[in-house]
């Protein structure tokens, strides 16, 4: 299966009708391209924890930090749906995809699973929403590719190189993550990344060699040589870029406290009390809950 095919038949997964609906309603009220969702509810198709979704819009990208960060529960069907929404246009994240930027979370994530959940009825003859989305994850996958192939070994599994990736843009990121996340994205998402960077390569028609599990990309020491210089730069950028966003939200975010709360004990397990402070300050609140995420890891050895 070449990349286009294996990104469409991604982006055309099935998920549940209250996803759809909520995405729907998102999309609608942003007069939006599309809406893609991802993350670990995409995996196991549960409607509890809180659903990821990036809403796309049109017009021209935009300037300063991205995307919008927002967060939403709705009533349907009798029960409470949570999500976070991030919003940027559609042409940012083509930027974005691309690597242009020197933020890394836009290929970083989307080299993962994620599905065309809402898409705009065509304005025109011109304009193919899922056309048009397939291309911008397939972008977003070949920079992760790239990325993969100059960051890895010379010669490895294919697990190797995405393993190399993930473990450099972790540590690019302000994150809570426990330590070996890397290997459960591709562990959760085997089927996902069986031959993706294989199709990915081909794509971008970079030569590789295989023999057996093995493979030896074709890549020039030059090229390797810039994207690994372009990814240090944009490492030192990673976490100021995180600690921006986390301060204009905010701002933005309504209910970061509530989320902030819920994304720590789902990724250190450490039950994180939600106080009126807490809520209305989460910056100034998140040395403490850091202090509180440390001491009970060192408890638990």
């Amino acid at each position: 299966m070449n990349l286009t095919a294996r990104v469409k038949a991604t982006l055309a997964r099935g998920v549940d009708p209250a996803i759809s609906a909520f995405a729907a309603r998102l999309g609608e009220e942003a007069s939006a391209k599309a809406v893609l969702f991802y993350g670990s509810n995409l995996r196991t198709g549960s409607l509890d924890g809180v659903l990821d979704f990036y809403v796309l819009t049109r017009g021209e990208a935009e300037k300063g930090i991205w995307p919008t960060v927002s967060y939403r529960e709705w009533q349907h069907g009798g029960r409470t749906l949570r999500a976070k929404i991030a919003t940027m246009t559609a042409a940012k994240f083509a930027y974005a995809a691309e690597g242009n930027s020197r933020d890394t979370t836009i290929w970083a994530r989307f080299v993962q699973p994620s599905t065309l959940v809402w898409r705009s009825e065509p304005i025109g003859h011109r304009e193919i929403p899922e056309a048009e989305i397939a291309e911008l994850i397939g972008k977003a996958i070949c920079t992760a590719a790239r990325h993969a192939v100059a960051l890895g070994p010379a010669t490895g599994t294919e697990r190797e190189f995405w393993l190399a990736l993930f473990r450099e843009t972790y540590k690019a990121e302000l994150r809570v993550e426990k330590p070996g996340r890397e290997n459960s994205i591709l562990d959760l998402n085997e089927a996902h990344f069986d031959g993706l960077l294989p199709d990915a390569l081909q794509s971008m028609d970079i030569a590789f060699y295989r023999e057996r599990d093995l493979l030896t990309p074709d890549l020039p020491d030059a090229e390797r040589a810039r994207i690994r210089k372009s990814w240090n730069r944009s490492k030192r950028w990673g976490k100021p870029l995180n600690i921006a966003r986390l301060l204009r939200a905010t701002r933005t975010f309504e209910g970061a406290g509530r989320y902030a709360a819920w994304k720590v004990e789902r990724h250190t397990g450490v039950k994180v009390e939600v106080t009126p402070w807490r809520e209305k300050h989460p910056v100034l609140s998140a040395p403490g809950v850091l202090f509180k995420v440390w001491r009970a890891k060192r408890r638990a050895g």
